[in-house]
């Protein structure tokens, strides 16, 4: 019995914790929300190689790079960096390949959000290496506890792990290391009241839910409090495939209902599609590949030409700042022996007692 109580108590948690979301523009309680920009395509963000880019927007702290991909740090309280798709999937696939943050308190997040608080989420806690939660929430509704499962895993702190999420009109999937864990069928979630079914971004990031100036639930369920003595902390993320099932330019709200059969399409081409499918800026070296033969002669020249300039430039300054040196040198010299043949005469009168106070005339 204590053990469903814990476990009841641990879901409970669970939900407030992973329910913390918030829009800047609910389509349930106006008419007045801008578009959503449609992603419309697929695409694979490789972050070993490429940066995040404009597709994303970066928040509460930057990120670094390396051969492990984009790092997510805790280095300092208050952080929280955090990446946001700038563009809306309508039924999709997300797929991450993330190593989690450890530390108790702090939490590695994948989430999927619409703009009226539809929610889909992978969530890991830094101090558990053996277990991955998924969630889900439809419309913000957190009156219900039932949502939250904990699925094993092995050693999601050290090692790097597939998370995927595969979602339609009728299933919501999640997917680790290629297998299903979890289905959630429409008519399962409240009769299809709580299923996540408007268009929604991409949100990868890291936050001490274990910081102490949250509610104390949220600290509970983050596993305790941050010891901010141990960091940093980072999560690294490899990879991201973020596949649109849809395909237009704009998702909008036709009504204020939130549902799937409410979401117009506007046909036409993805800006951002245009903007993910130009080929990535080309690196020094491979501008100077695709030069011609005689291209590359005409810049070799200009180069030493430029090279040759600066090594007399650099000549003739020295040259006359070895010159100036030498008129400063003599100048001294002459002063030297002039200051030393007045000090000499100055001797010599002094031992002959030519200032003497009896010679002085008054």
């Amino acid at each position: 019995m204590k053990s469903l109580f814990y476990l009841s108590v641990l879901v409970c948690l669970t939900a407030q914790a992973a329910a913390q979301t918030f829009t800047s523009c609910n389509p349930l309680n106006t008419t007045n929300c801008p578009v959503d920009i449609a992603l419309g395509t697929n695409h694979t963000y490789d972050f070993v190689t490429y940066e995040a880019g404009d597709t994303w927007n970066n928040t509460a702290g930057a990120l670094d790079y390396g051969p492990s991909g984009a790092e997510f740090s805790i280095n300092t309280r208050g952080d929280a960096p955090t990446i946001t798709t700038n563009y809306y999937i309508f039924g999709g696939e997300v797929e991450v390949w993330m190593k989690a943050a450890p530390g108790q308190g702090v939490v590695s997040s994948i989430v999927l959000q619409s703009d009226d608080l539809d929610e889909v989420d992978w969530e890991l806690i830094g101090g558990n290496n053996t277990h991955v939660q998924s969630n889900y929430f439809g419309k913000g509704n957190i009156t219900s506890y039932d949502r939250a499962i904990w699925h094993p895993i092995d050693k999601p702190q050290e090692e790097f792990h597939n998370y995927t999420i595969r979602w339609t009109k009728e299933t919501i999937e999640w997917f680790l290391d290629g297998a299903s864990l979890r289905v959630l069928k429409y008519e399962e979630a409240n009769g299809g009241k709580n299923f996540p079914q408007s268009p929604m971004f991409v949100r990868i990031g890291i936050w001490a839910g274990g910081d102490k100036n949250n509610d104390e639930y949220t600290v509970e369920w983050a596993g305790g409090e941050t010891d901010y003595n141990k960091i940093p902390y980072t999560m690294s993320v490899k990879s991201v495939r973020v596949t649109d099932f849809s395909r237009g330019s704009e998702y909008s709200y036709g009504d204020m209902t939130g549902s799937w059969e409410s979401i117009k399409i506007k046909p036409g081409n993805s800006t951002i599609a245009e903007e993910l499918n130009a080929p990535p800026p080309m690196t020094a070296s491979q501008r100077w590949d695709k030069l011609s033969p005689g291209a590359k002669i005409g810049v070799g020249s200009a180069v030493g030409v430029t090279c040759v300039a600066l090594v007399a430039l650099a000549a003739f300054y020295c040259v006359r700042q070895r010159k100036a040196g030498k008129k400063e040198r003599a100048f001294a010299d002459q002063q030297f022996e002039k200051e030393t043949t007045e000090l000499m005469a100055y001797r010599q009168r002094m031992a002959k007692g030519g200032f003497a106070v009896s010679s002085m005339k008054v």
